[in-house]
């Protein structure tokens, strides 16, 4: 099974290769349609801007073939960080349609924090609670901690697709599932243990 990092230039792409080469993978880069459609299973990572991450998939010409990958293909998609927001079909940090296949928006951290006691962005290790069992937490308890590092949230509106929490103020997305697409607002490649354990999962699919 080939497993493939989407490399647009968002995304800290070499801490992930090197997660995956730990694994005992060998994780291509791909950059254009052709990688993309050569992909069994795609990591999308992102750090950055919503739209700036939106228009450059869309300028190497990657947003259909991405979708073409899930929704044609059937295959695996992970999202990670800014990643995981560009699933939705937007965010509060732009204007820009995101790809849609989480039915909610990103929104800023300031409204799980109104009174503004809390440092924005989010910059740490922090604990998650499952809430709905899926393939990607397998082996993973409630209480495991992750690296985050993010100014924008997927809310925790009580959908079926939420699958972890964690918290910051209030309650948000830390993981979540829309059929074959997974996402982490939480940096696996960054969180030891626990994330070679989600990677790992994410491999055995």
């Amino acid at each position: 099974m080939t497993i493939s990092v989407i490399d647009y230039g968002m995304g800290n792409v070499s801490s992930v290769v090197n997660m995956l080469r730990k694994l005992g993978d060998e994780p291509s880069l791909v950059r254009d349609p052709d990688g993309v459609a050569r992909a069994d299973k795609l990591i999308l990572p992102g750090v950055g801007a919503f739209d700036n991450a939106i228009s450059r998939l869309s300028a190497l010409g990657l947003i259909e073939p991405l979708r073409a990958h899930v929704e044609a293909r059937g295959n695996p998609l992970l999202g990670i960080c800014l990643g995981m927001q560009l699933l939705c079909r937007g965010s509060d940090e732009g204007t820009q349609a995101g790809l849609g296949w989480l039915n909610t928006r990103a929104v800023h951290l300031s409204a799980l924090d109104p009174a503004g006691r809390l440092p924005i962005p989010k910059m740490g290790w922090n604990s998650i609670e499952i809430v709905r069992r899926m393939p990607l937490l397998e082996g993973l308890e409630s209480g495991a901690r992750f690296y985050f590092a993010h100014s924008y949230f997927v809310p925790n509106d009580g959908s079926e697709a939420i699958a972890a929490t964690a918290e910051y103020g209030g309650r948000y997305a830390a993981c979540v599932r829309s059929g074959i697409v997974f996402g982490a607002q939480f940096h696996p490649e960054k969180s030891h243990r626990f994330g070679l354990q989600l990677l790992a999962n994410y491999c055995a699919l």
